[in-house]
């Protein structure tokens, strides 16, 4: 690899500086392969730095694999976050990369993929591989073997359950990846604890998350946007926690997070808990889990932009590392903010626990509270607009919507081009501007959402006493920017 080669728009030289110097911010961005070692590590891998002329840089975990290393055992370089660029420029590669972790490969194939995207498989091919160095293929392998490492370290899970669970078709060939990954076998991953069968579908994992993180403001949005029989949350111990469950491609399940402040320092886990009724979806499970704790930012990269700011730099220099509350389902989120227009948080909750209790698929869970799965895009497509609680127009627009996701017209996943999703959003009876980039800011994971006519925002703003403030000076985290006059105003209200 030549001075001339880029890595996610850094040249090998700046590459090699940010190994040097162990910089944790570059983790997951890109991958120092060592050729005298023949293993690949995360920039910030604490052993020592290898020569200069010892190394090559990749996109992708999969890239590194391909050319033949082994995941480095010290430093674990595939359990990274994922780059915060695939949202940041939303190119082919980052769509397609999202929905390669949502388990689209193993499912659909190939050509599913492609389909999803608007390409031809070879085309999709080639551009990943030019790109990203890895075929979707090679990405969708470099994913399970990730997700099999994960499950073999840290549940009981048997070694026939890990290896369907992590997408591989036989255990023969889980076998096979993981020792070609990370030159050890399963069993030697797993070390002495031995295994114990779970049969209930339990799992408990960490995941990944750059620090800091605030998860305490977090955890009191998704607790103050909860929809009752859907989602949950609460305090147990000092510890606070939400649930909710999940719809997902293989059957019913549920997610449970505990989510605490983590400080500035190496990188930072969140505590999960799945119930999956078909192991098959813990992929998908995870990867959506991720998503609503908008795993891959960056909040040192949004901090720095924050820095100076009159109005948001002492907002995030007193709440670092504020996230973007994701979304499990996007065309969930759409619906649910579609009832909400024009009246109270509060208000909305009791409109869309009525239409869970009418139209929610009923499930039984081990956590109070969660008794539904929330209507799907057909049940509401087929509802009548006058029989909702709310006024008929919207109840239209409710069904409206319903009916593009029910017929597959419209698809609301971090896989889609956004600028189209927004001209379809738009084109639907009921659906604005600002109900079309709310749905961007959470749905579709942009960082740079801003909603100039939300009264919330222009309160908030009004507070603060910078009515006609620079928001152009927040891009590209401007949606970053949005959550801290959000939140702020909160905080003002509860005084």
């Amino acid at each position: 690899m030549d001075g001339t080669t880029s890595v996610s728009g850094l040249d090998f030289e700046s590459c090699y500086r940010a190994v040097r110097s162990r910089d944790r911010r570059f983790d997951g961005i890109f991958y120092t392969a060592v050729a005298s070692t023949g293993i690949y590590c995360r920039p910030s891998c604490p052993a020592r730095t290898p020569a200069l002329v010892n190394v090559s840089f990749h996109r992708t975990a999969a890239a590194a694999q391909a050319a033949g290393y082994r995941a480095c055992k010290r430093c674990r370089p595939d359990a990274t976050p994922g780059s915060p660029e695939w949202d940041v420029a939303a190119t082919l590669a980052g769509r397609a990369m999202r929905l390669i972790a949502d388990g689209v490969v193993d499912r659909e194939g190939v050509e599913g993929l492609a389909r999803r995207v608007g390409y031809s498989p070879r085309h999709l091919t080639r551009l990943l591989t030019t790109e990203l160095g890895a075929g979707p293929l090679a990405l969708a392998r470099a994913r399970r073997a990730q997700t099999a490492r994960t499950l073999v370290e840290t549940t009981e899970l048997g070694f026939a359950d890990i290896a369907f669970a992590a997408g591989f078709s036989s255990v023969r060939q889980f076998n096979d990846t993981v020792r070609e990954v990370y030159a050890a076998s399963p069993t030697e991953l797993r070390g002495r604890r031995g295994s114990r069968r779970r049969a209930d579908g339990t799992i408990a994992l960490r995941l990944a998350v750059r620090t800091p993180f605030a998860g305490r403001a977090l955890h009191a949005f998704l607790r103050d946007h909860l929809v009752p029989g859907v989602e949950a949350a609460g305090v147990d111990g000092g510890r606070r926690w939400f649930a909710r469950t999940l719809d997902l491609p293989n059957g019913p399940g549920t997610l449970r997070l505990e989510l605490a402040d983590i400080p500035e320092g190496e990188t930072g886990f969140v505590h999960a808990t799945f119930k999956l009724a078909d192991l098959r979806d813990t992929t998908a499970a995870v990867e959506r889990a991720r998503r609503l704790l908008d795993a891959d930012c960056d909040p040192r990269a949004v901090g720095d932009v924050f820095v100076g700011d009159e109005v948001i730099g002492p907002l995030a220099l007193a709440l670092p590392g504020l996230r973007v509350p994701g979304t499990v389902d996007g065309g969930e989120l759409a619906l649910r903010t579609i009832v909400g227009q024009q009246v109270s948080v509060a208000g909305a909750r009791t409109v869309l626990a009525g239409i869970v209790a009418e139209h929610g698929r009923p499930i039984a869970t081990d956590i109070d509270g969660l008794t539904h799965l929330f209507p799907s895009a057909d049940a509401l497509a087929a509802a009548d607009p006058a029989g909702m609680p709310m006024p008929r127009s919207r109840g239209r627009a409710v069904t409206g919507l319903a009916a593009a996701l029910a017929s597959g017209e419209l698809q609301l996943d971090r896989g889609t081009d956004r600028d189209v999703v927004h001209e379809q959003l738009i084109s639907l009876p009921g659906v604005g501007p600002w109900t079309a980039d709310y749905v961007a800011l959470r749905a579709l994971g942009h960082p740079d959402v801003f909603l100039p006519t939300d009264v919330g925002i222009k309160r908030g703003l009004e507070v603060l006493g910078a009515p006609a403030a620079d928001v152009a000076a927040w891009r590209p985290w401007r949606s970053y920017a949005l959550l801290y006059l959000w939140t702020s105003l909160t905080a003002l209200e509860k005084l």
